[in-house]
């Protein structure tokens, strides 16, 4: 009976020096091959029963919340790719750049999403189902806190993308979900983030936002569900600071709706449908939300 491949999936990482500039946004497949090996050797000096398992790196820059998607479709696609590569399984190094033809529209980066200091190439090691847990295990105790990619890696990824690269390591995709939730505390955005989280990890479940003064959120059936306000509603609802007078309460009705955008825009730069449902004044939105 044939074994059952499964996959662990990740990222190399570079945090790029301040005001670096980026070169080329994808490799060519020549240098894709070339940082592929590198990686794979610096992952199996961490975790030695991964060189026995075949790497897939795509040699392109994508933003976090590229990589952070409900059903991860960019690891989806270079999944299928590994799967299609000629050669025996087990032990392949494989890397994925541009030819003439560019990379297909499902991996190519979002420009939109191309000026953050942090810049990640999706890899994957896949295998045996057996052989994967045991690896991935090892992925996940090893690589937060000492996945630093050697001198010479780093050196080519540097030369490779034309940029200057201060920091450069392998991360598992749950590694990188932890900072981004870190990074979101410092930005304010804590109380989005387990409705993100529940999208990438519990997509059947349910996840509310409900803190008020936050906008009313609820995650449900791949979707999030964002309760659109007029400025009655929001103050009935208990949304509005008390003691305003009428022109503070007019700016803070001003910022809750600025937010409620905010939250919209992390949300779909994280791959998650919005819908705004209007919540007239004298319902409760939470029963608007759950209809």
């Amino acid at each position: 009976m044939q074994k059952q491949s499964l996959s662990c999936l990740g990222a190399f990482a570079i945090e790029l020096s301040p005001g670096a500039d980026v070169g080329p946004s994808v490799l060519s497949p020549e240098a894709a091959g070339a940082l592929a090996a590198l990686v794979a050797r610096d992952l199996a000096k961490l975790v030695p029963e991964a060189a026995a398992l075949d790497l897939g790196l795509v040699a392109a820059l994508y933003d976090p919340v590229e990589l952070l998607r409900p059903g991860y479709p960019l690891h989806a696609e270079l999944e299928r790719l590994v799967a299609r590569a000629p050669g025996a399984a087990g032990g392949r190094v494989i890397g994925f750049g541009a030819g003439a033809e560019g990379l297909p529209g499902t991996l190519k980066p979002a420009a939109e999403h191309a000026q953050g200091p942090l810049r990640l190439l999706p890899l994957l090691v896949r295998g045996d189902a057996a052989a994967i847990a045991v690896v991935g295990d090892r992925m996940e105790q090893m690589l937060l806190d000492t996945g630093m990619a050697g001198a010479d890696t780093a050196l080519l990824a540097q030369e490779a993308f034309a940029t200057r690269v201060e920091h450069a390591r392998l991360l598992t995709l749950n590694d990188l979900a932890a900072m981004m939730a870190l990074q979101y505390e410092h930005a304010g955005l804590a109380p989005l983030w387990p409705l993100v989280e529940a999208a990438l990890l519990a997509p059947d479940q349910e996840q509310w936002l409900d803190a008020p003064p936050e906008p009313l959120a609820r995650y449900a059936n791949g979707e999030v569900r964002v309760a659109l306000l007029d400025v009655e509603a929001w103050a009935e609802g208990g949304f509005a600071p008390a003691g305003l007078d009428a022109e503070r309460l007019s700016r803070a009705f001003d910022h809750f709706q600025i937010r409620q955008r905010q939250i919209a825009a992390v949300l779909g730069a994280h791959g998650i449908p919005v819908t705004f449902d209007h919540c007239p004044a004298g319902r409760d939105p939470r029963d608007v939300l759950r209809a």
